[in-house]
């Protein structure tokens, strides 16, 4: 079953990117953090990673998104507990290859500023090949 609703979450992610001025078609990697403050799930945003080796920002409208993240966490945790501060899904195009990352208690984790944007993009680089 989880693997079910890990791919629907992936696929939710992919088909309601929002245009970031980039070529969309030919990324090779995705990185998204789903964040969820107060314990409700409110913005999904990340990267994709390009063959030519452009990072463009990428986010997806939460409201369309919604029921796949919730399937997901619904797959993970009990009605009445607390979800996480962050979802990190990490996707490798070329391999299939996935990776979820929780983040429990830190809402600061995978945090971009200006100051800190290009090292968070490169921590959030999926290596799952």
């Amino acid at each position: 079953m989880a693997g079910n609703v890990v791919a629907d979450l992936i696929r939710s992610l992919l088909d309601n990117l929002q245009e970031s001025g980039s070529d969309l078609t030919s990324w090779e990697a995705l990185s998204m953090i789903l964040e969820f403050p107060e314990g409700s799930f409110n913005e999904a945003h990340g990267y994709l990673y390009l063959p030519d080796g452009e990072i463009a920002p990428v986010a997806a409208d939460p409201w369309k998104v919604e029921s796949a993240v919730k399937a997901y966490t619904d797959s993970y945790y009990a009605p009445g507990d607390t979800l996480p501060r962050k979802i990190l899904v990490q996707f490798d195009r070329a391999s299939g290859k996935y990776n979820v990352l929780f983040e429990e208690t830190d809402e600061d984790r995978w945090k971009v500023t200006p100051r800190n944007f290009r090292e968070i993009r490169e921590e959030l680089r999926p290596a799952l090949a």
